[in-house]
């Protein structure tokens, strides 16, 4: 066709065509025209063979500089981009345009395929069944989770078998220490079943940081010996070489696009409290397993039994009661019951709480807390262990260094704030202990704090006399017993014994 050029597969059906034919029914035949065809019998080269190489249309400019600057630039720091080449480049040659970088990029792409350094090669390995597990920490505050309409500051403990692809993610509070590594592996164990030959983590180069040789040692020791309970070998990959633990690194971008799916699907990032989004957690990882049941089933048959007992997970700590309520723990103060003021408690010290014993008795269990800063610390206040001391000294509460953490929920912020506002210090922190007393003994915090929110939504200060009235026990609702007394010469019948002879065989058999 005219305007058209001919392909190389039209010139070799026209020459297989031409051998049976001749040039016009041929050249008709490849869908060109007679004409064309004479050329070709001229001419019986490949229309790609005619081609001549296609030359610059404008000056080269990176001719004046390349040899003597770009290339010296290039192998004394052989991973530099191109747009750092650039702007050093046109710092030395003001006249060079801007507009060269792609030109730039391409030059340096194809020296550095023909000279450049040897680049680092990633082997592909073929996974037994049974015999590498791994772990490792993936960020997710990407999500934007909310509990309770606060912001949740997590992160995921991230297990997967090699093989099978069986995951368990475990949500972690803290950063990624020992303690959420093993109470995370420990649970992905058992909710397998089994044991890999292999653990594999990222050096844990977490919980090594900041540390010291001591501590160092003394984390290694607790990582090997945890290991060795469940028969498993420790190994570590090479700290900063990320796709030696590829198996579980790629994973992690396709479980938080599950998350991210599950939670679009859900309609709402915001869930009443810590347990549900954990369960939450749990079904999606269920779902991806559960495609994957053959091979994970497969896998199973091949793992080492479990031991008859978990190890420990946790950080054990002694520490004292204070005479300020409570004791401190890296860099964190709990509060706990005045009556252990001067007691010793051991600490159980989880990821994401504390279970407290004094000696063996377990006493409570308290959330974990995290310092607010480096210069700072941090504060978990259970109002129930101070509130009977500070109904003696309710004056502490403006100046208190956890005040803000005392009170359980907002609404009890905002009424001592109204309170203070409208009738002073010393009456608003009357008012206020009151309220936090009456939520306490009458175990309504909830209830009183929605009926103080629509008070204060009302621009009207909470009536300690009215809540005392609506929150206590009511006269009606208690009933009048009539305890009539029975005399106590009637118990005296019951003293009598009255022996009944037993009947002959005789009179039994009549």
């Amino acid at each position: 066709m005219p305007g058209l050029h001919i392909t190389d597969h039209q010139m070799r059906l026209y020459m297989s065509y031409r051998q049976t034919h001749d040039t016009a029914v041929a050249a008709a035949k490849a869908g060109f025209s007679t004409a064309t065809g004479y050329r070709i019998e001229d001419d019986p080269r490949l229309p790609s063979q005619k081609k001549s190489p296609r030359g610059r249309r404008r000056p080269d400019p990176l001719a004046d500089v390349w040899d003597s600057e770009i290339v010296p630039i290039l192998k004394a720091a052989p991973g530099l981009r191109a747009i750092a080449v650039l702007e050093e480049i046109r710092r030395r040659h003001p006249e060079i345009s801007p507009g060269i970088r792609r030109t730039l990029e391409r030059r340096m792409r194809g020296w550095r395929a023909l000279a450049g350094p040897e680049q680092d090669v990633i082997f592909r390995q073929e996974h037994q069944p049974g015999r590498l597990g791994l772990s490792d920490f993936t960020d997710t505050s990407a999500l934007g989770i909310t509990i309770a309409g606060v912001a949740l500051a997590h992160r995921l403990y991230h297990f997967r078998l090699a093989f099978s692809g069986f995951e368990h993610a475990h949500v972690v509070l803290g950063g990624e220490s020992f303690v959420a590594l093993a109470e995370g592996l420990q649970n992905a164990l058992w909710t397998l079943g089994g044991v890999p030959e292999q653990h594999r983590s990222d050096s844990l180069s977490a919980a090594f940081r900041n540390l010291d040789a001591n501590a160092k040692e003394d984390l290694t020791l607790r990582y090997e010996a945890f290991c060795g309970h469940y028969g498993m070998t420790p190994t570590r990959n090479n700290p900063g070489v990320a796709h030696e633990n590829g198996s579980i690194e790629s994973s992690h971008g396709h479980l938080k696009k599950a998350l991210e799916d599950a939670l679009l699907l859900r309609g709402s990032r915001d869930f009443d409290d810590l347990s549900a989004y954990r369960r939450f957690v749990d079904e999606v990882v269920g779902r991806r397993n559960a495609n994957n049941r053959k091979r994970i089933e497969l896998e199973r048959s091949r793992l080492t039994p479990l031991p008859k007992r978990r190890t420990a997970d946790y950080e054990e700590k002694i520490v004292t009661v204070t005479s300020s309520g409570g004791f401190i723990l890296r860099r964190v103060f709990y509060t706990a019951p005045s009556r252990l003021i001067g007691h010793r408690l051991r600490v159980h010290l989880y990821d994401d709480r504390l279970d407290c014993f004094l000696g063996s008795t377990p006493m409570m269990t308290l959330r974990r807390g995290l310092p607010v800063s480096d210069r700072k610390g941090g504060h978990v206040v259970d109002y129930r262990h101070v509130i009977h001391a500070l109904r003696k000294k309710p004056m502490a509460l403006p100046n208190l260094v956890y005040r803000d953490q005392l009170f359980p929920r907002q609404a009890y912020r905002k009424a001592f704030e109204a309170l203070r506002a409208e009738l002073g210090d010393k009456r608003a922190c009357q008012i206020t202990v009151e309220l936090l007393a009456l939520a306490h003994e009458r175990a309504c915090e909830v209830e009183l704090a929605q009926v103080i929110d629509a008070e204060l939504d009302a621009g009207r200060l909470p009536n300690l006399a009215l809540l005392r009235e609506r929150f206590g026990p009511s006269l009606a609702s208690v009933p009048v017993i009539d305890v009539k007394l029975v005399a106590l010469n009637a118990y005296d019948e019951l003293a009598a014994v009255h022996v009944v002879e037993p009947a002959s065989s005789l009179e039994v058999a009549i």
